[in-house]
Order: structure tokens, then sequence, then C-alpha cells
């Protein structure tokens, strides 16, 4: 039963797309449910391995690897020779981005409540983003995952351009052309591996990529090698997206419904750092090191220009979406500090935005839906008729200005620990971006809490109840259970950073 495990992991979603296919269109309140409920299968699974995972069962034991494409006749040489197989695997640092897509993808589904019309088109979308979601970290070979990839950009675009605000269909193009450009990129440099190698299996790459270039197939020259490494950087930092191909993502966190942008901040972004670590970092280890000062650079600039864009918005969502610039420039300043608290620090700060960007995207939308508007002067007065609204914002506005006692700060404080140690000047420099993050946050924060406006009617400012408190308690529980209990997330990720700074040198 293991071996099938992720497979029904991966595609559980199919249930719920088979119940919603089967009811009218009309039948709103069912079809949400259905689309909520649709959701809990993946969670409930995930919740299952993470279980297995503390009970001490290897995680390898779920693998699964079957026989699906082959390309050409060169068994005679070597049966594993462009083989394509249906492989899915799973480690301590997939399980993490797993849990947190299952979490926000549910709770997404459950702040879908505010769609007010195509509901049947829109939770037929969502599922099938979530299958490629799980897919993405599940893949074991770089074909397999590149379907997966290609699976969540489809959904993402009709999701992005049909149900949002006034620019909701330029926002998608952009979406489109931007990841487009990063997916071609993407491919070609996994179909030149694959030509070269005979192989898409990512452990067998890895191999090969750290032991001198000899391929099963033909050999790849160091500059060939440094031009792959460099196409998976590119791509996935197109994906993250930090500075200069960042300028798509703004336009999505403020045009596309915050529901949407739940999944796109909370999981779908995080797939650019997963690329990077699994791939870039992982198959090309000596490449990757000789680019790390660059990935510094680009983190540095983004995280200072996206905190000081964030200072000046007087729209709230747009607020967030530099602020989102900025704290992956976090992530990618870590990324490149070559040593293990960069690299756990990094992790950290993936998973911790996650969990932040869906509850502040969240509230977005909660707020929308009371008053029609996210600008900030229209928005002032709130702690007075939403206190539980505003206690929630503060709170998890001072844990994405890294709070101690709430995850933010562990992801913050271990990336600056290893960027000090590897490159103090630039660490030095970055540390203004705090100071950024704290006023652009705290602004925000109290212009809309305890800001004077009285444009709103009282009614239009009723505090969020019941239901909604779900979404908002659980996020906001995972935040600082991270933030005072870190190794519930150091524990899983601490195998593949070892084993990706054993191939670094060991720093």
């Amino acid at each position: 039963m293991n071996v099938y495990l992720l497979s029904l992991l991966v595609f559980s979603p199919l249930l719920g797309i088979l119940m919603i296919s089967l009811m009218p269109k009309k039948e709103e309140r069912t079809i949400k449910q259905f689309g909520f409920f649709g959701t809990l299968p993946p969670l409930i699974l995930s919740f299952f391995l993470c279980s297995q995972y503390y009970s001490g069962v290897a995680l390898s034991a779920f693998s699964i690897k079957v026989d699906w494409i082959r390309f050409g006749n060169l068994e005679m040489y070597d049966p594993k020779l462009f083989a394509v197989n249906y492989e899915l695997g799973l480690d301590g640092l997939s399980l993490s981005f797993i849990l947190l897509t299952t979490i926000v993808s549910s709770l997404a589904a459950m702040a879908s409540i505010y769609i007010k019309q195509g509901w049947k088109g829109y939770y037929l979308l969502f599922l099938i983003l979530e299958i490629g979601m799980l897919g993405v970290f599940t893949a074991e070979n770089l074909i397999l995952f590149f379907i997966f990839f290609e699976m969540t950009l489809v959904p993402a675009f009709f999701l992005i351009g049909r149900w949002g605000f006034l620019e909701r269909e330029k926002a998608s193009y952009y979406f489109l052309i931007y990841n487009g450009i990063g997916s071609a990129v993407l491919l070609v440099a996994i179909l030149i591996l694959f030509a070269r190698t005979g192989t898409t299996n990512i452990a067998a790459l890895t191999q090969m990529m750290t032991m001198g270039g000899v391929s099963l197939f033909a050999p790849i020259s160091s500059s060939m090698k440094y031009g792959l490494c460099l196409a998976f950087l590119i791509a996935f930092a197109i994906k993250l997206p930090v500075f200069p191909f960042h300028s798509w993502m703004v336009r999505v966190h403020a045009e596309a419904h915050p529901s949407i942008v739940m999944v796109h901040a909370g999981v779908l972004l995080k797939i650019g750092a997963y690329g990077i670590i699994r791939f870039a970092m992982g198959i090309f280890p000596e490449q990757y090191e000789s680019l790390a000062l660059a990935l510094v650079l680009m983190g540095v600039i983004s995280f200072l220009y996206g905190a000081w864009l964030a200072m000046v918005q007087t729209d709230f969502k747009l607020v967030l979406a530099y602020s989102s610039i900025s704290h992956m420039g976090i992530v990618m300043m870590g990324l490149g500090a070559l040593n293990e608290a960069g690299l756990q620090g990094a992790v950290f700060q993936v998973i911790s935005h996650g969990l932040i960007a869906a509850l502040l995207f969240f509230l977005v939308g909660a707020l929308y839906e009371r008053t029609g508007s996210t600008m900030l002067p229209n928005l002032g007065g709130l702690a007075r008729s939403m206190p539980v609204f505003s206690g929630f914002l503060l709170a998890c506005g001072l844990a994405s200005l890294g709070l101690p006692g709430m995850s933010g700060f562990i992801s913050e404080f271990m990336v600056f620990l290893g960027l000090f140690k590897g490159q103090p000047l630039l660490a030095a420099i970055a540390v203004i971006g705090l100071i950024f993050t704290a006023i652009y946050i705290l602004r925000a924060v109290m212009l809309m809490t305890f800001g004077k406006n009285d444009s709103l009617e009282e009614k239009e400012k009723r505090d969020i109840e019941g239901w909604e408190l779900v979404p908002a308690l659980v996020l906001l529980g995972l935040i600082i259970a991270i933030g005072v209990y870190p190794n519930l997330l150091g524990g899983p990720i601490q195998s593949t950073i070892e084993a990706v700074m054993l191939a670094l040198g060991g720093r």
C-alpha cells in the first residue's frame, strides 16, 4: 500500500473534480461544499505521511517507480538509457512543501466562498491546480516535474483572468508570458540534460554531475554545466520571483481574487525556491557555488527594492505584493550564503512567508467583502468596529516584520546569520531592509486600524466571525508554532540540507 500512497495523494483531488462535474452549475452551495471537501483527502494523506515520518518510518518507503516512456531502442547498451519512468518520491524537504500546499489549499478553498459567480469552473480549475502543485513536490524525474509544473500554469492563468478585479485579464497574460518564458528556458535545459545523459532521474543526474560530469551516454563539458545551471536559476528566479523578474507578480497580487492569491503567494511562488534547491543547487553544486555572489546581490536588491516601494503604496494589496518581492529577496540571500544557516533560513522563510502571505490575503478577501475597498485612506478606524480582524492583522503584520516568537523571526535570523558569515558587507547593507520592513508594515496596519475615516458605515465593518475564524486561527497558530518550536520544521528538512551542504563542500 505504501508505494501507492503518493499517487493517491497527488491525484486524490480528482474525487472532488468528479463530484463537482456531476453537479448542475447553479447549485452554488453544494458546489462550494464539494470544492472544499475535494481538498480534504490530500490534506488527510499529508498529515498521515507526516505522522509516519515522526513515528520513524523512512520516507523512501513511499517511493514509486513504474516504466512509462522509452525513446529509441538502446537496451543493448543500458536499459536505463532514454527511459522516462513514472517516479514519485518523498524526503523531508518535499514533505514540508506538501504540508504547506495541502493546508493552504484547503483554507483557500474555504475562503473561496466569497466567489460570486462561475463556481463550478472555479473549483474544477482550483482542484486541478492542487494536483499540479502536489505533483511538482513529489516528482522524481525532470520530465514528470515539468509536466506537473506546466499543469499549474494553465488553471492559474484562467483563475487569475476569470475571477478577480478590474485588470485581471492583463494580469493573467503577464503571468502567462513571464512564466511561459521561464518554462521554455527550463524545458531547454531539461532536454539538453536528457540528450546528453540519457536520463531525467533527479538522483541519477545529481550523481553524474557531482562525479566529474561523466554520464551514461555522453560527456558534459564544464561550460555546458555552467549554462545549464544558469538556465535553471533563471527559470526559477522568474517563478520566485526576484528583481528584475518581478513585475508580473505585482499585477497578479493586485488583480487576482484574494483566495487565488492565497495559493499563489502561499505555494506557487515557492516552487521557485524548491527548484533552485533541488536542481540548480543539488545537480550543479560546483557551478552554483561560483554563481552564489550574483544570487546574493539579486537578493539584497530585491529585499531593499520591494521594501522601499511597499512604504509608498496606498493600496494594501500592493503593499503586500511588494512585501512578497522583498521577502523573496531574503530567500535568495539565504540560498546564496552557501552555508547551513543560510540555507536552513531560506527554507524557513519560504514556509513562513507561505503561511503569513496566505493569512494576509485571507484578511484582504474578508475586508474587501465588507468594504469593497483595499485603499489605505478608506480603511481607517477598523480597530473600533472590527477588533478581532484588527487583532489578526496586527499579529500577522508583526510576524511579517520578524517579531521574536513567530516564524518570520526564525527565518530572517538564520538567513542573516548565514549571510554575515559568508558576505558580511552585503549583509550589513541588507539590514537596512529590516528597518524598511518595520516601517511599511506598521504604517499599513496603523492606518487601517487606528487611522481616521468615517466614509464606511458600521454595518459594512462587521467583524470576522463563524467559519472565517478557522483559516485565521489555523494559519496564525502555525506561524506561532514554528516561531516557538522551530524544530517542528527544522527536523524534517535537516537531512536534505546536510546532503546539499555536503555536495557544496560541507560549509
